[in-house]
């Protein structure tokens, strides 16, 4: 049975335990320290610093009231807190210089590219006209919400998309198993962020909750009945994404106002927080039911996964939001997390933040589950100057930087670690590749390798998920999968094209024309 009654969040930061904290940070502040891991097949091994890179660039001062009405602060003032809680470093004997990870290149997308059936390829054709340059993408961008949904379907949903109906997302699970990726990240694409749509929340709901049993279920299951008790570690979990701005009506306002004392807000609060919990209590079940069938298994089965929102929202609600969930259904003597919250590595606070959230967990008792992007909302975050870090190289080296201070205190403390799971969702290959080079020297900490999980979008990276599998042959990967009504998946596409349109331009374009043309005249 669920447990009841967990003890409440409160406030966990005095000034004293800041001052000390930040003078630790300090002295190990002006280390310089090579994190050196043992080479994989394409030789590569990491050096970087872990001398945080840029400091907290936003204060926003205040305090947000968690479940039990205590006031805790966002934003403690600790600078490069987690390396004095929770960061071991591995120093290097030699000072012979090594090659860096950073100089890996990109895998090329051409082997990729020859396994893809031709309706695929020529959707990535479209896609790769739309990208040749800024004015073509923007143009295609302002013309999108025109075309004809038929079109769309016919041209790049399939691609993008596990399609509209549990059947249709079973297959592409079952397509995804034959590529080498165990797993999905399902995400039912009916939201309603602005409050403009009237959107039927009980019906996303228990469509939200048929998939866990219609796809989810049946999708592990297969793979589980075929693998001894050695190998049941080797199968991703299956997850099911949780948008807040899909469970309560006009979630935007709910959000802002989620510690709102006004009676009005509370129920809303309430009605959100209970939406969540119903569904998550579906994969809390699930988990204890399996764990009893495979009992070797030290991963969860399935988990629930709340998704970020803008900074505002992920500020004054999510955050909240997640620190419940996580209370109530990821308790330290449960056999696994059965939620994990989203966190978002572009924000300039998101360092400081995380280590004031592991704190929260360690003191009350509950394991943190986390899901880490680099950032969704780069093109339409409101204050973007003030909250996210200036620069891509910035980002990427606070993402680097939290990533591996995450997977070592995994590795430090195994199973009594309070960070228990961790989703690395990156597109970036030099990321994916540090974290596979340090799983595969801790081959044998079954825990840290069961529950360090590496995933992309359906439809995009493609080429770095097919060498993390064929060259690496990482077996714990998955894809994020949206699907549902073409409507709502159409709005889906055009807000990829809208936020990662950087990404789109640099990775497609005239490059992905041309090893197309090449894949299928059968060159290398």
């Amino acid at each position: 049975m669920l447990r009841r009654g967990a003890v409440r969040l409160g406030s966990s930061y005095s000034t004293a335990t800041a001052n000390t904290t930040a003078a630790k940070v300090a002295s190990l502040a002006s280390l310089r320290t090579e994190l050196v891991y043992k080479p994989t097949a394409r030789f590569y091994v990491t050096k970087t610093a872990t001398k945080k890179e840029t400091q907290l660039a936003v204060d926003a001062g205040g305090a947000a009231t968690t479940a039990g009405g205590h006031s805790v602060p966002r934003h403690p003032a600790v600078s490069g807190g987690m390396a004095d809680e929770a960061m071991h470093v591995h120093t290097a004997d030699s000072q012979v210089p090594t090659p860096s990870v950073y100089d890996a290149p990109i895998p090329s997308a051409i082997n990729f590219l020859k396994s893809v059936p031709r309706k695929q390829l020529l959707s990535l054709f479209v896609i790769g006209v739309c990208s040749l340059n800024k004015f073509v993408l923007d143009t295609c961008i302002k013309v999108f919400p025109f075309v004809p949904v038929p079109i769309i379907r016919l041209l790049i949903s399939d691609l993008y998309c596990g399609g509209e109906t549990m059947k249709q997302v079973t297959d592409c699970g079952a397509q995804l198993q034959k590529r080498g990726i165990s797993n999905m990240m399902l995400s039912l694409t009916i939201e309603d962020s602005e409050g403009t749509k009237n959107i039927d929340i009980n019906h996303i709901v228990d469509e939200t909750i048929q998939s866990i049993h219609q796809v989810l279920r049946p999708n592990l299951e297969s793979q589980l009945e075929k693998c001894t008790p050695e190998q049941v570690n080797d199968i991703a979990p299956g997850y099911i994404a949780l948008k807040p701005s899909a469970l309560v009506k006009d979630p935007a306002q709910v959000l802002l106002n989620f510690n709102n004392p006004e009676p009005y807000w509370q129920a809303q609060r309430q009605v959100l927080i209970d939406n969540c919990s119903k569904i998550t209590e579906e994969i809390y079940n699930l988990n204890q039911e399996f764990a009893k069938k495979y009992p070797n298994r030290v991963s969860p089965f399935f988990v629930s996964t709340i998704d970020a929102e803008k900074f505002d929202l992920q500020l004054n609600g999510v955050y909240d939001l997640q620190r419940v969930l996580m209370q109530k259904f990821n308790p330290v003597d449960a056999p696994c997390v059965s939620v994990i919250g989203t966190w978002q590595l572009y924000l300039t606070d998101s360092y400081n933040h995380l280590f004031h959230e592991y704190k929260l967990a360690k003191q009350y008792g509950y394991k943190l589950g986390l899901k880490i992007v680099r950032g969704a909302y780069i093109h339409s975050e409101a204050n973007r100057s003030e909250v996210i870090h200036p620069t891509k190289e910035a980002t990427d080296k606070n993402y680097d930087h939290i990533m591996q201070t995450v997977i070592s205190d995994m590795i430090n403390k195994g199973s009594k670690s309070f960070y228990g799971h961790l989703v690395i969702a990156s597109h970036n290959y030099h990321s994916q590749l540090i974290a596979t080079n340090i799983l595969d020297t801790h081959k044998s900490n079954k825990f840290v390798n069961a529950n360090v999980i590496l995933g992309q979008l359906l439809g995009m990276a493609d080429n770095v998920t097919y060498d993390l599998v064929h060259t690496h042959h990482v077996k714990n990967i998955i894809k994020y999968v949206p699907w549902g009504p073409a409507n709502e998946t159409k709005d889906y596409l055009l807000r990829r094209l809208q936020e990662n349109g950087d990404a789109v331009r640099s990775d497609n374009g005239w490059p992905l024309i041309k090893n197309i043309m090449l894949s299928l005249s059968g060159s290398k």
